[in-house]
């Protein structure tokens, strides 16, 4: 479908009730629907914003255009949690009636100021001849909606594009920081810093300064914490040109580690590292709770076509990962919560040899010696995921070549890591996998749109335990 302006910018204020559900029986139509990931009711999920502890739960926000499985008219949906596992559904959030927020409500972040869940999110508008404007804008929650509480920063500082979005705030010792992705006017991609003491007023600080000048034409989604007394900076950069095993999506998401010194803007940082090998991962956000900080990511990229688009409905959020900083590289595990999902072993075998039946949704470990070996997933007919390792190269790779409908193949069907391996924490769903490499060293998060018949997994190589569970 081709979709025009005027079906991109339609508001869920002005979509029939009739004509939802039509949109949500076609959905649910879908043979790819999620078991236990976060997914839109119908149409577009992107972006995870505001994602906060708040009054006893998390409380997490999507990107969210309800009409079909394009970037339109971008809404926010709200989920929350106690456990990371269990979500409600709690509806739309925002829906953009403002002039600021006139062509979306882009992404932004969420905090807690005086018992009240706040955020700062980027306003999208466009003039008569479609010109740009953004605009970061704040709200709070009350009674499941976002209000809007102030128009924070109404203009783009000088030196940048109107590609200025994705706030993110935190506070130290009273004062509120903010971080922006921005274009500069030669378009390459950097962030900028704000700060302000009341929420009103912002004052611009300045580009946060780093070692990469030239790295990309915009940087999105930036975030910005402390663990263990290093400051990690997440952001997904636009325009990386592909380079051996690295950078071959259409677009990253990554992180620097070091000092960013507020004083002077000046991060002092090692080399940018991505965050996820695989094939659909971007845009990920960050919050603190007792000590744990946990990452959400969108489990998609953008202008891709995925094969869920038929039915009326695109990508989903991935599963919460809690982050450590070992040795200057950022582990990343699934939150132990998950185990709450288990329902009961369908493996559990040492063998060099295995081949069973397996459910549509599971959990697997496998404990390897570092030898070779040569895993199948969803393996149905000529259909399946391979993932296959050689000690000789340290080479691990993801081969979704013939698993089930082929699609972005532009961008190639496999991904490879450089790494020592000898173990795989596997979270299968029923069109997506998310692979732990060796208690998180690596991780690798992809689509994957399998036949519907029953489905299989294959085991062939060293000696390996795998343990598998069933998930409701």
């Amino acid at each position: 479908m081709n979709w025009t302006k005027a079906e991109r910018y339609r508001s869920l204020r002005d979509v029939s009730a009739l004509e939802m559900e039509v949109l949500r029986t076609k959905t649910a139509a879908s043979p790819w629907r999620f078991g236990y990931h976060i997914q839109p009711p119908t149409g577009l999920l992107n972006d995870p914003n505001g994602f906060t502890y708040y009054d006893g739960e998390y409380h997490l926000f999507y990107q969210w255009f309800p009409l079909g499985p394009v970037h339109g008219l971008k809404h926010w949906y709200h989920v929350s949690s106690t456990d990371l596992v269990h979500w409600t559904d709690r509806g739309v959030a925002l829906v953009p009636e403002t002039k600021e927020d006139s062509h979306g409500a882009y992404s932004g972040s969420g905090f807690v100021v005086d018992d009240t869940l706040h955020v700062m999110y980027t306003g999208n508008h466009r003039t008569d001849d479609w010109t740009r404007h953004a605009s970061q804008i704040i709200g709070v929650l009350r009674d499941g909606m976002i209000e809007r509480r102030n128009v924070a920063i109404p203009d783009i500082p000088a030196g940048y594009t109107e590609h200025f979005r994705d706030p993110k705030v935190w506070e130290v010792a009273g004062t509120f920081y903010a971080i922006v992705g921005a274009q500069r006017t030669d378009e390459t991609g950097c962030v900028v810093l704000y700060r302000s003491t009341d929420l009103n007023e912002w004052t611009f600080l300045g580009e946060v300064k780093t070692e990469l000048e030239q790295f990309g034409y915009m940087w999105e989604c930036p975030d910005v914490f402390e663990i263990n007394g290093q400051h990690v900076l997440i952001f997904s950069p636009q325009g990386i040109e592909a380079s051996g095993h690295r950078y071959h999506n259409i677009y990253q998401s990554g992180y620097l580690t070091g000092h960013l010194d507020l004083n002077t803007n000046v991060f002092s940082h090692g080399t940018f590292e991505e965050l996820d090998f695989g094939f659909d991962f971007y845009a990920p956000q960050t919050t603190e709770h007792n000590g744990r900080r946990i990452l959400v990511g969108w489990m998609g990229l953008p202008e891709i076509e995925y094969p869920t688009d038929r039915y009326g409905w695109a990508h989903a959020l991935t599963l919460p990962r809690e982050l450590s900083l070992e040795d200057g590289m950022l582990k990343q595990r699934p939150v132990p919560e998950m185990k709450k999902l288990r329902q009961g072993e369908f493996v559990n075998e040492t063998d060099t040899y295995l081949e069973i039946d397996t459910p549509e949704r599971y959990e697997l470990e496998l404990s390897s010696t570092g030898e070779d070996f040569e895993l199948e997933l969803m393996k149905t007919g000529d259909e399946s995921l391979v993932i296959r390792y050689e000690k000789e190269a340290r080479e691990l790779t993801i081969d979704r070549t013939n698993a089930g409908e082929p699609f972005a193949t532009e961008f190639g069907t496999t991904r490879t890591k450089v790494i020592d391996v000898t173990s795989l924490h596997l979270f299968v769903d029923s069109s997506s996998v998310e692979c732990f490499v060796n208690d998180g060293d690596a991780v690798a998060t992809l689509r994957v749109f399998p036949s519907d018949n029953e489905k299989r997994i294959r085991y062939v190589g060293a000696e390996a335990s795998l343990v598998g569970w069933k998930y409701e």
